[in-house]
């Protein structure tokens, strides 16, 4: 069974949530990262409700299917609406795997709500503790304001160290472009502006983190810092990827995904 339906996380702003298999034996809640959708875990969700998870994608405020609001794209809001969504939900136990951006959206969220309901925590290139420099957030805020859909095409060009098609490029991009334009630059800025170095050591969530060897968006040393930082923390290498690890090595990160959560 496949549901989809809005929550609402405070007065006029309702966020889009894809409930595949809700019957699951285990709950696996995934956070996309910028500036894209649940959809990019399609080849997650291909696999793993049929194995028997329940797999859960939102859209943050101001991406995909969501509303779009003016305000609130800050990891403490961001943070926030999740939990609305997982008190909503009634969800305990779940295993929350963040990639890039999600990823630091599911370390504030560990840190700052004492990891409710979560029992397991997924980090996927992770842009923490630091996403951008404020150089790259400035070059990146520019090209959002003056022309997105080619902005868009240059982040999917530096996505992956694999090849992917055309049509695959073409749907990727147009990911990001699901989005709005001020959503795209605000979050731009928090990655630039914002330091998760202090949330670490509150994490005592088991956590897994993976992270593409060939990542020219996250550096890999960002995934060891939180190795380091994060004290019951396993880092795992993708040898033949870039920040696109769910989708270049799908079949090792499906696996050892499931293995994780049980």
């Amino acid at each position: 069974m496949r549901l989809g339906y809005y929550v609402t996380v405070e007065p006029g702003v309702n966020l889009y949530v894809e409930d595949l298999n809700p019957q699951g034996k285990k709950t696996i809640l995934f956070i996309h990262g910028w500036p894209l959708s649940h959809k990019q875990f399609e080849y997650q969700f291909d696999v793993l409700a049929y194995k028997g998870y329940r797999c859960i994608g939102l859209d943050w405020r101001g991406f995909g299917n969501s509303d779009k609001p003016a305000f609130g794209y800050h990891y403490d809001r961001l943070a926030d609406d999740l939990r609305v969504i997982i008190d909503t939900l009634q969800l305990s136990e779940i295993t929350l795997v963040g990639h890039s951006t999600g990823g630091a959206i599911a370390i504030r969220y560990v840190s700052r709500h004492q990891a409710h309901g979560v029992s397991k925590l997924v980090l996927v290139a992770a842009a923490a503790p630091v996403g951008f420099t404020q150089e790259k957030a400035k070059e990146m805020i520019a090209a959002t304001l003056t022309d997105r859909p080619k902005m868009m095409r240059g982040v999917t060009e530096s996505f992956f160290f694999q090849d992917v098609s055309e049509p695959f490029a073409a749907w990727f991009t147009q990911l990001g472009l699901q989005a709005a334009g001020w959503s795209t630059a605000a979050v731009a800025q928090m990655l630039a502006t914002s330091d998760l170095t202090n949330d670490l050591p509150r994490i005592s969530t088991p956590t897994l983190i993976t992270q593409g060897v060939h990542d020219q968006v996250v550096p890999f040393q960002h995934a060891e810092i939180l190795n380091q930082g994060i004290r019951d923390s396993r880092l795992v290498p993708f040898e033949f990827s870039g920040h696109g690890l769910f989708w270049e090595e799908r079949d090792k990160f499906n696996k050892l995904l499931m293995e994780f959560v049980g």
